[in-house]
């Protein structure tokens, strides 16, 4: 059985979007063909048990969004896990590289129609003020050039509240290039314009909770 290990629907979902002659399987079935083909479906699985995604589930259920955008959603470590917890959230993905966005296209086709993705960059967010409840920021501050510049999208395109994540502690990973405390992560969303910025730790990293 393959459900204990991935987000069964969003893993068969790309495979169906990926692969024609998957169109009438099973989601079993389908993640099986898509094991058979080589689609890479380790994204897919499950890692809700990581304290950071816990966490940000869990704010997410407090606040139950109805429309929810994902800044630099990646592969997807907190894109999959809060699609699967909350079946009904109309989610935008966007992403700078045009791999990943074709990820998410694949499992939009494949059936998850409240899926909907596009290449963009957030610095630079082609979004209306207001244009969503919640807007996500996970694990994508860290490695950006600008990342005031992203704060200050994703609290003006959000109309209730900015979800962040970030690492607390220096790693040996060559592509984070800023380092947050808890007085520049507060700082940086207050003068993006939150009206309160509530910070909380889990093992190395933040998650910040910023009120529109």
């Amino acid at each position: 059985m393959t459900g204990g290990r991935y987000y069964t629907e969003l893993a068969a979902a790309f495979v169906r979007g990926k692969l024609a002659d998957a169109a009438g399987l099973s989601d079993e079935d389908a993640i099986n063909a898509g094991k058979l083909a080589g689609l890479r479906l380790h994204k897919f699985k499950r890692n809700a048990e990581l304290p950071r995604v816990r966490r940000v589930l869990g704010a997410l259920s407090s606040i139950a969004p109805s429309t929810l955008l994902d800044i630099g959603s990646g592969r997807g470590a907190f894109l999959w896990a809060l699609m699967n917890r909350f079946p009904q959230l109309i989610v935008t993905a966007i992403d700078i590289k045009p791999v990943r966005v074709l990820d998410f296209e694949a499992v939009k086709r494949g059936g998850v129609q409240r899926l909907s993705a596009a290449l963009m960059d957030g610095g630079s967010l082609g979004f209306a003020t207001g244009s969503f409840d919640v807007v996500t920021i996970l694990e994508v501050l860290e490695h950006m050039p600008n990342p005031q510049s992203a704060i200050r999208e994703a609290v003006r395109t959000s109309r209730q509240f900015v979800l962040g994540s970030m690492p607390s502690k220096v790693d040996d990973n060559p592509e984070h290039i800023h380092l947050f405390d808890e007085k520049r992560a507060r700082d940086a969303f207050t003068d993006a314009g939150a009206s309160k910025v509530v910070i909380e730790y889990v093992p190395n990293h933040l998650i910040i909770l910023a009120r529109i």
